[in-house]
Parts: structure tokens; sequence; C-alpha cells
């Protein structure tokens, strides 16, 4: 069956999803190092996977790398941390905006604040910094496993509420992208910003507090899974174990308290081998319980065997049948747990494979808003302003936060605890982006970003369809020229018989003979001064690059 099947209905039902089609088979082939050729389209479609976009200097970085070289150096960052957010939301003669003790243009990070319009403002700041870091991202797969990670340890600024605990948390799981799995969980589970969400900070020995004992293993360890059977009284002694943890907003850090901790000890289940925890008391019964905890889940086979299958959903496709779970996430799972949970070895066995490479594996995905919106400018090298000026980037970044927030991916804000939908609902999950709602406002996006692009203190993003085709091999050959963009943008193939239509309609004005365009591209070229000429050039790729954004094939990766 089609991919793009679900994609091609003119017509939706209002605010209803498209219908459901029958899911394609899924990749083919097995963990064994991939040993076929590495030419432009691999190099594509590993780039499309781990990093927001494939631009036109990333492919012919690593075309001059063998494949081995390339999967290694993008799953081994080199580039330091990204610069932390900045105070932009104030003018400096401004004296009655609030945060007066942070001047424009230095970090706020540090800054400890309880003012709720304060932190508002902070929290707007670290979203529209993060849009920028992804689409300044270095070559490599970190910016794509931060991500991961925020919807796998799904948290919502709203309900956070301080920016500190908001950006830390961030840092914590960027940091930590290509770590450990077992010191993430750990770290994450007495991190002040989790502790807030899931109001662990609240659970005490007279008022144990369930939220975080169960998503733990429901959601960020054990899975739903048949094979997961923890019960509900684990869930019960979770949360005693997990008593006495709070957090200081003026050190911006989380403490154990042994006095609000249940000091009795823990039985769980058959699941967990009827483990016995002993209740500790003192000052570090807190991390003695926790470590004897994760200890006696990360025992289990499922914890290893559901985040395989999280990271195969990621980077690879949504649907793990019986041959996929047996070919790819237990032998993965195995190197996890051999490899005491490190995340790195998993995803080098992974995009090394031929099963990540199969054709099946290419464009199987729905590009996600996030991954729409920053491919997008970062494929197609939308410049934006120089570094120094905070402001008008920072005022960009937003228009840009805003309209993944459309289309229904809030960075920073999922839906709630389990992360977007699109990773986990079965049987839709990726087409879960793509409804009567969200495809117009996709092709809103990408038609405004074209045709006008988006203004701010002066200055303007756009997509520049001329100055694209200048880094093309051949623009002046409308073939070439048609072929070099669809290669870029489009991970499956569209017939000669569309190629040969785009061509005439668009690029060659309804002409036959391909000299038309060459002719006047070389005009643009070498006589850039002739303004009927340049209108034509420009006007001809903008509507070329509006009509193939427009088509279904845009929309997967």
């Amino acid at each position: 069956m089609d991919r793009r099947a679900f994609l091609t209905g003119n017509q939706l039902p209002a605010n209803e999803d498209m219908p459901m089609v029958e899911p394609p088979p899924p990749p083919a082939g097995g963990l064994a190092p991939y040993a076929g050729t590495w030419t432009e389209n691999e190099v594509i479609h590993l780039l499309k996977r781990t990093l927001f976009g494939a631009t036109r200097t990333d492919i012919n970085y690593f075309k001059t790398r063998t494949f081995l070289q390339s999967v290694n150096e993008i799953l081994n960052p080199v580039a330091p941390l990204p610069n932390p957010p900045l105070k932009e939301y104030a003018t400096p003669t401004n004296a009655t905006t609030p945060d007066p003790l942070i001047l424009q243009g230095t970090t706020w990070v540090t800054d400890p604040s309880t003012d709720g319009t304060v932190n508002s403002l902070r929290t707007a700041s670290f979203k529209k910094w993060w849009m920028g870091v992804m689409i300044n991202q270095d070559r490599s797969i970190r910016e794509k496993m931060t991500l991961f990670w925020h919807n796998h340890f799904s948290t919502e600024t709203s309900t956070i509420g301080n920016a500190q605990f908001i950006y830390n948390h961030h840092t914590l799981l960027r940091t930590n992208a290509l770590g450990n799995f077992k010191s993430l969980v750990r770290t994450v589970t007495i991190d002040p910003g989790m502790l807030v969400y899931l109001n662990g900070q609240y659970n005490t020995v007279s008022a144990p507090d369930e939220n975080y004992g169960r998503e733990l293993q429901e959601l960020f360890c054990c899975g739903k899974g048949p094979d997961s059977q923890y019960t509900e009284s684990d869930v019960k002694a979770a949360a005693r174990v997990l008593t006495g943890w709070k957090n200081n907003s003026a050190t911006l850090s989380s403490s154990f308290d042994s006095n609000r901790h249940d000091k009795g000890n823990k039985q769980f289940s058959a699941f967990y081998n009827n483990t016995l925890i002993a209740g500790r008391t003192g000052a570090t019964a807190g991390d003695l319980e926790l470590d004897d905890f994760l200890t006696m889940i990360f025992a289990t086979q499922e914890v290893a065997k559901y985040i395989c299958r999280r990271l195969y959903r990621w980077f690879v496709y949504y649907d793990i049948d019986s041959t996929v779970e047996a070919n790819i996430i237990t032998p993965l799972a195995d190197l996890l747990r051999t490899n005491n949970y490190e995340i790195k070895p998993v995803l080098d066995t992974l995009l090394k494979s031929e099963h990540f490479f199969d054709i099946l594996a290419r464009g199987c995905q729905i590009k996600s808003p996030v991954d729409l919106v920053v491919g997008m400018c970062r494929e197609f090298t939308v410049a934006f302003p120089v570094v120094t000026d905070y402001i008008s980037n920072y005022g960009m970044n937003n228009y840009l936060v805003s309209w993944v927030t459309n289309m229904q991916q809030s960075i920073g804000d999922p839906p709630d605890v389990s992360g977007w939908k699109a990773y986990y609902q079965e049987p839709q999950f990726y087409e879960i982006w793509i409804n009567s709602d969200t495809l117009p406002k996709r092709n809103q996006f990408t038609d405004t970003m074209v045709v006008n692009g988006y203004t701010f203190n002066g200055l303007k993003i756009l997509v520049d369809g001329a100055e694209f085709a200048k880094t093309l091999s051949n623009p002046g050959d409308p073939n070439i020229l048609l072929d070099d963009l669809l290669t870029i943008m489009y991970r499956v193939d569209i017939s000669a018989a569309s190629k040969t239509q785009l061509k005439t309609d668009i690029l060659l004005g309804g002409q036959t003979s391909d000299y038309y365009w060459t002719d006047a591209w070389n005009t643009f070229i070498t006589t850039p001064g002739n303004a009927s000429n340049t209108t034509t050039i420009r006007n001809r790729l903008r509507d070329l690059i509006k009509y193939l954004m427009d088509l279904a094939e845009y929309q997967l990766a």
C-alpha cells in the first residue's frame, strides 16, 4: 500500500481526523550492519532521521565521509552546549517592566524568582531560545534526542511554572541525551521540575502521592505492554519509597527530608520478584531506597524492551509487528541490558543496520510539526539575523513557536504526561499529526514562508528559492534543478510524467523547450539588473517550491 494514501483525500469532514487505512508493512532486514551503497540518498535519509532536516551543506559534508564515519560523528557531538536563554522581553528604558534585576541581553537562568509574571516571560523566552537552538543545531543527533527525552519524560511548563526549574530540567535532558538511561531516570526522579509536575514535592508519609510512582512504571520505564504486569499495590509501594523529597525555589534544588519519609518496609509484587525494600531512616534514607527501587525496576526485562520500542518508533517506524519485535527490539533490548542501559550502543547498532536503511524505512514517517518547521528553515537556509541581534532572533523564533503550537506540538508543553499522541497512540501514531485542522495550517505556514516570509523588527525571514537554487548542482538545467529539489524535499519518488508536467507548467511557463529556462537562468546570473527576467526567475522558483511543499509527499520523512 502507498504510504501516502491517507493524505490523498481532498475533502475532510470538519474537525475530524482523516480516515484510517491499513498501514504498510514495516521495514525489512535485521540488525546486521548495512552493506549497501553510501550515496546522497542514504546520507539524506540518515540526516532527516537524526537531525531536523538535511541541509545542502551537511549533505555535501557527509558525502565526503564514509558510512561508518558519518554515523559515528552524528552519535558523538563535539559542539559545546548552547548558551542559555537571554532576557529579551523588555526594553532597557522601560522601568515598569517586570524582572528589573536582570539586565537586557543577559541570562535569567540562575536568578530565582517566584513572581508569576516574571516566570511567564522567562518561560516564553525559554521556548524562543529552544527553537533557535534546534534551528542552529550542530551535526549530531543531540537535538533530536533532547526532544525525544522531552516527549518521554513529558512535563508541561504551564504546570511547573518556575522558569529556572523548566530550563534546568531541559538542560538535564540535553546533557544526558546520549548517556545512561538508568542514571537519567534517577536524576529525573528527584529533578525539581519533575517533583513539581508530578507532585513529588508533596509526597509525604502522612499524604502519599502516587502520581510519579505510577508514571515511572507505566510511562518512563516499563510501559503498558502485555508483559508489563506491575500491580496497583506496586504503585502504592513506589509512592511510599519516594516520600520525603522537596524543592527549594531559592537554591533551585531538591533535597530529602527524613521527617517526611515513610520509614516502613515496602513490599512489591511477583512482577518484581516479590522484592522487599527495607525502610530506612536518617538523611540518606531517600537515596538508599531510591537506588533499591530503581535496581528492582531495571532488573525486569520490560524496561529495556520498552525503551527500545520508543527509540524505534522515534527513528524508524511506528509499526512493530512480531518480526520487528523478534529481529530488532529483542536484540536491541539485550544489547541495552548488556551495556548497563547505555543508550549510545543501541543507537549505534540501529543506525548502522540494514533495517534502518531498508527502502521501506524511507518516507514512512509523517513529519512532526517541529520536523516540518525547523527542517524547512534549515534545508532552505532561511537567513536569520546576526546572532548579536538577539531581540530580532527571539521575535522570529517566537513566530515559529506559535506555528508548531498551532500544528499541535507546543514545545515545552506536550498535552499530558504521556507526551504527544503521535508517538504512542495506536493504531494511528504519526497519522495523528495530520487532520482537517492541522494540514491546512501546515500548508499555510509553508505558503507564507515561501511567498511573503515573516517580518519582525524591520527584518525578514523567507524561503528564497532563487538563492537556494544557486546552491544546487546545475540550476540552469530545469530537469536537474527539479531533480535536486525533489531529492532534498521528498523521501518518495514521483513519476517522470509528474516531473515533466511541473517543469513545463511552472519553470518553462507553458513552453516545451528547456532552453527557455536555461536562457532565463543564465541571464539572471550574468545580468541581475534585468528586473523583468529576475522577477520571472524568482516567481517561478517561488511557485515551484510552494507547489511542492503543498503536496502530500512533503509531509513525509
